[in-house]
């Protein structure tokens, strides 16, 4: 028994050490969307970085070159892939794309477009109720409108306020920003035009006639 109880707890210790020994030798993906994947590297091959999937077992993930900024491998090697070139599109220096980074990463977790979802619904509620084939002009006019209005960066949402100095880190804060924005308006636009017009099926009837701009009673 004292036998069993001996190997069983060497067999565990085993098991853990080898948890341990993969996590350790993960890999460090930066990818150029800003996004940071926490995996080993398989294959650099063919112009791409093969990895497994973080949730899918058997399956594998490859992101081509264009697509990383750097790989940071867990023995200590640095490979970059991001270069300034203008003729490819690549403006930024290496260190102004990994701030423009920073600030679509920090966007992401923490910019709320609320506001967008809040004001493009109610649009979209206004332009439905009053039944007419213009209605979506709110809704989708507010959309666009929220696509290129200045964006307030809250500071408890920036991960270094250093960062706020860089230029380039605002402008990737204001494109994932932005994203949101229209997304959110896509959303609260289109769920409130539904419900406008729903309200207006049911109700238009009892519309005062000096308001009613819909379809005829």
């Amino acid at each position: 028994m004292l036998y069993r109880c001996f190997a069983f707890l060497v067999a565990g210790l085993f098991m853990g050490m080898q948890l341990l020994c993969q996590e350790i030798k993960k890999d460090t993906i930066y990818l150029m969307n800003g996004n940071v994947i926490n995996e080993m590297v398989l294959d650099t091959s063919l112009g791409a970085v093969t990895i497994n999937h973080p949730s899918k077992i058997n399956k594998k993930l490859h992101f081509e070159n264009d697509q990383l900024y750097s790989v940071h491998y867990h023995t200590g090697i640095r490979q970059q892939y991001y270069v300034q070139d203008t003729v490819r599109g690549n403006w930024f220096t290496r260190e102004e794309m990994w701030l423009f980074m920073k600030g679509e990463r920090d966007a992401k977790k923490g910019f709320k477009a609320r506001g967008a979802l809040i004001g493009s619904g109610v649009a979209g509620l206004v332009g439905g109720l009053t039944g007419t084939f213009f209605a979506p002009i709110a809704p989708y006019g507010y959309m666009a409108l929220s696509g290129i209005t200045k964006v307030r960066i809250r500071h408890h949402t920036v991960s270094n306020p250093n960062y706020l100095e860089s230029d380039a880190y605002i402008l990737g804060y204001e494109r994932v920003a932005r994203q949101k924005r229209r997304t959110q308006s896509l959303l609260g636009g289109t769920a409130g035009l539904i419900l406008g017009y729903v309200l207006y099926a049911a109700l238009h009837q009892y519309y005062p006639e000096t308001i009613n701009v819909g379809f005829s009673k």
